[in-house]
């Protein structure tokens, strides 16, 4: 499975304690006022909506986004990743360019506070710098994963929400291992374009020493005018008795993000060895 991802990190900034809300919505205008043909600048509508980077990423509803932001709850300065995958990778230099025009003209947060002195970088190579932007070829990658651990640490870095019986997790004791295999294996079936099938082989794992709470987050929607809750579980459990197929999920569960609203930064899990 193939991804690109961006990188960036601007020094003299102060970034909210959650930026997936702010940074996502800011990223959208911006994008739109790149992408966008229509001098109405209206979707509904549209003729060339079904082949537009902005409505796919923000207007399309109900689908799994290619994209997904991926940064760390509370640093003090904006420094997030953003990652593509499948078949919008070739669109990556349209969300430079939004990201740029962001920085440089838009402005970041109720200020519209504008920056120059930031990094952007592309698969660890750099694309902007003293103020002007560089073309980049070649910038997909294959996703590879680690060598096969029998045993593994697993955080949760940023609110997980998965519902069980319709309803989001609130406790640790009630996730399974078998919720997060499916989610990030759905995840990656949609962004291949694939149709819904379950999980090929046996999942085999036992999940013990659970470290989880429930996080509160929430966002303000500028749309529907209402606060929208994206709370969480956080922390970290142990693993052991893995089998590959599983592992391997997990690995790319890094990549692609856990449960709902990854696109926002949430479900970000990192996978570690136990040291012997």
């Amino acid at each position: 499975m193939k991804y690109a991802k961006l990188n960036i990190k601007v020094a003299d900034s102060k970034a909210p304690y959650f930026i997936g809300s702010q940074v996502r919505g800011a990223f959208g205008y911006a994008l739109k006022s790149v992408v966008c043909i229509n001098p109405t600048k209206e979707c509904n509508g549209c003729e060339s909506c079904q082949k537009c980077l902005y409505y796919e990423f923000y207007e399309n509803k109900n689908v799994y986004h290619k994209y997904r932001f991926d940064f760390l709850l509370g640093k003090s300065n904006y420094d997030f990743d953003f990652y593509l995958f499948g078949d919008v990778i070739g669109y990556l230099p349209y969300c430079v360019t939004a990201f740029y025009k962001l920085f440089t003209q838009i402005g970041l947060g109720k200020e519209r506070r504008k920056f120059v002195d930031f990094e952007m970088q592309v698969n660890g190579r750099s694309c902007y710098k003293n103020g002007s932007l560089k073309v980049l070829e070649n910038f997909s990658l294959d996703i590879k994963i680690p060598p096969f651990e029998r045993e593994i640490v697993l955080e949760f870095l940023t609110p997980l929400r998965i519902k069980k019986y319709n309803s989001f997790l609130r406790y640790g004791e009630g996730l399974e291992l078998k919720d997060l295999i499916n989610s990030i294996y759905q995840r990656q079936m949609k962004i291949l374009g694939r149709d819904f099938k379950k999980f090929p082989y046996e999942i085999k794992g036992e999940i013990y020493g659970r470290n989880l709470r429930f996080l509160e987050l929430s966002r303000h929607s500028n749309r529907q005018k209402v606060m929208m809750n994206l709370g969480g579980l956080v922390g970290r459990v142990c693993i052991k008795n893995l089998n590959k197929e599983s592992y391997e999920v997990l690995r790319l569960g890094e990549y692609l993000g856990v449960g709902k609203q990854c696109v926002f930064g949430l479900g970000k899990i990192r996978v570690e060895e136990i040291e012997k």
